[in-house]
């Protein structure tokens, strides 16, 4: 297996200020990125993006000509560049602003100013999702085991499918709610539960209370990936018999590392 070095990424920066820009390079040269492009804007971006993929985009939260979501969302609905992972790097603090981020996927959210911390877990986040780097258990043939993936969100579900393959999981099937989840769990029998907290129609508490309350699969371990941030939502997640939380955007080797705890713990 070849683990990528920082060295190995290519990244493209859309940051429309200057100061800002020189900044954050400098900040990625230190940790031994050269391959950057810049971009000011949207249109800029979309442009570079026609001529070639990078592996990563780091954006600022604002431009003139439109703003990291928008450029999110055009990514996501091309499928040449789905597969490029996505970074916030804003000064944004306000968690309703950037719920919608934390839903759709993005390998990372950096506050400004940045801390050489925040970079590299960032970096290594995104390093960790584009190499393969299978689970190995005692107590399981990793590429055997049936997953469960439950998101409202594609781009999220996308990120967990892709985690999870890099792990060695072949067998995945994907529901975009609890309601479909529980339909797919009457007719299928699974190794392992990864759920969103909130979704639409049954969200994932309802949903771990119908697999310990009343499913044929009472012991499955269920991992619930949230940006929730009510302590005592999330203490009735724990009640309800969650075997572990993790939260949004997550960190792949973080997730390799409870995936472990969860199936080879005995």
């Amino acid at each position: 297996m070849h683990q990528l070095s920082p060295g190995e990424l290519s990244i493209l920066l859309v940051e429309p200020s200057d100061t800002q820009r020189k900044i954050i390079i400098a900040s990625l040269k230190n940790e031994g990125i050269l391959n950057i492009e810049t971009a000011g804007g949207f249109d800029e971006a979309r442009q570079i993006l026609t001529e070639h993929k990078p592996d990563l985009i780091a954006s600022a939260m604002h431009y003139s000509d439109g703003d990291a979501l928008k450029l999110l969302t055009h990514i996501k609905s091309d499928s040449r560049c789905q597969d490029i992972q996505f970074m916030l790097v804003s000064s944004e603090c306000r968690r309703e602003q950037l719920e919608v981020f934390r839903q759709s996927g993005v390998v990372a959210i950096l506050p400004k100013p940045f801390s050489k911390a925040h970079l590299g877990k960032a970096l290594n986040a995104t390093i960790d999702l584009l190499s393969n780097d299978e689970l190995d258990l005692d107590h399981f043939d990793v590429q055997d085991l049936r997953v469960l993936v439950v998101d409202d969100s594609r781009m999220a579900r996308n990120i967990i499918r892709r985690t999870l393959t890099n792990l060695g999981m072949r067998q995945i099937i994907e529901a975009c709610d609890g309601a479909e989840a529980i339909a797919l769990m009457q007719s299928h029998m699974f190794d392992l539960v990864v759920t969103d907290y909130n979704m639409p129609s049954v969200d994932g508490l309802a949903l771990t209370q119908f697999i310990r309350n009343e499913s044929q699969q009472s012991h499955i371990p269920i991992l619930m990936v949230s940006s929730e941030a009510n302590d005592a939502h999330l203490s009735n997640v724990c009640q309800a018999g969650v075997n572990a939380l993790c939260d949004k955007p997550f960190e792949p080797q973080l997730v390799k590392q409870i995936l472990y705890q969860l199936l080879d713990a005995n």
